[in-house]
């Protein structure tokens, strides 16, 4: 799948623009269907961006927020997805918007993966935005080298929906969309900064493995061409 690479000066000249482009792509949701959904993923690297996005002036209590993916923890831990996108995105004008979460409070990361399956599946398939990072290793999502469920999240006739994800390299448990969720959303985004995260992207567009370097599987198979936003 083609892909566009945006450069920018500065990582705050980036969340502007980023900005820009996910609100347009919002307001045309909104029009063209009455509601618009975005998926957005952790991290440090997106606060400016959330930052950025959450002035803009747009109907949002007709925007459903959700999460690419999520730790198998509560809200209230500094490792929460959830609590960065309530104190960096859901503010401001953004405040009035719906949020669905991954995580829920349940025995096992399996019981909180099928809840989180139930409660997204009532938001419209495809979603408007997608905002995709990337690790160092080339994961995104939670779609982890060496992870548990890595070729079921991966593969393209998997369902949609939030399946469990283990890993060397995750830390805890995690909650994370199928690729199948993602792939085809109106506006497919991928966030990185940084001269090494740069260098990483070039080696998943060479040959290899997607299990190597997952973010692969979306640079090769999404339905909808990958719109990279890079600063240094």
């Amino acid at each position: 799948m083609p892909t566009t690479f945006n450069a920018f000066a500065s990582g705050a000249e980036l969340a502007g623009a980023l900005a820009e482009r996910v609100a347009a792509a919002l307001r045309d949701g909104i029009a063209a269907r009455g509601a618009a959904s975005l998926a957005v993923s952790g991290g440090s690297t997106p606060k400016a961006f959330f930052a950025a996005l959450s002035g803009h002036a747009l109907d949002w209590q007709k925007v459903t927020v959700t999460l690419v993916d999520e730790r198998f923890v509560p809200p209230d831990s500094d490792r929460s997805n959830h609590r960065l996108v309530a104190e960096n995105l859901l503010q401001s004008e953004a405040a009035r918007a719906h949020f669905v979460p991954l995580y829920h409070p349940a025995e096992n990361v399996e019981i909180a993966a099928a809840e989180a399956s139930i409660e997204t599946a009532a938001i419209a398939a495809p979603f408007d935005v997608a905002i995709l990072g990337m690790g160092g290793d080339g994961h995104t999502a939670s779609f982890f080298p060496g992870g548990s469920r890595l070729s079921e999240a991966l593969a393209a006739d998997t369902p949609r929906g939030v399946i469990t994800m283990t890993a060397e390299g995750a830390g805890e448990p995690r909650l994370t969309f199928t690729f199948s969720a993602l792939n085809d959303a109106r506006l497919l985004v991928l966030h990185i900064e940084g001269e090494a995260k740069k260098t990483v992207l070039a080696a998943a567009q060479a040959e290899g493995e997607e299990t190597e370097m997952p973010i692969r599987a979306v640079l090769r198979r999404a339905i909808s061409p990958v719109e990279i936003y890079w600063a240094p």
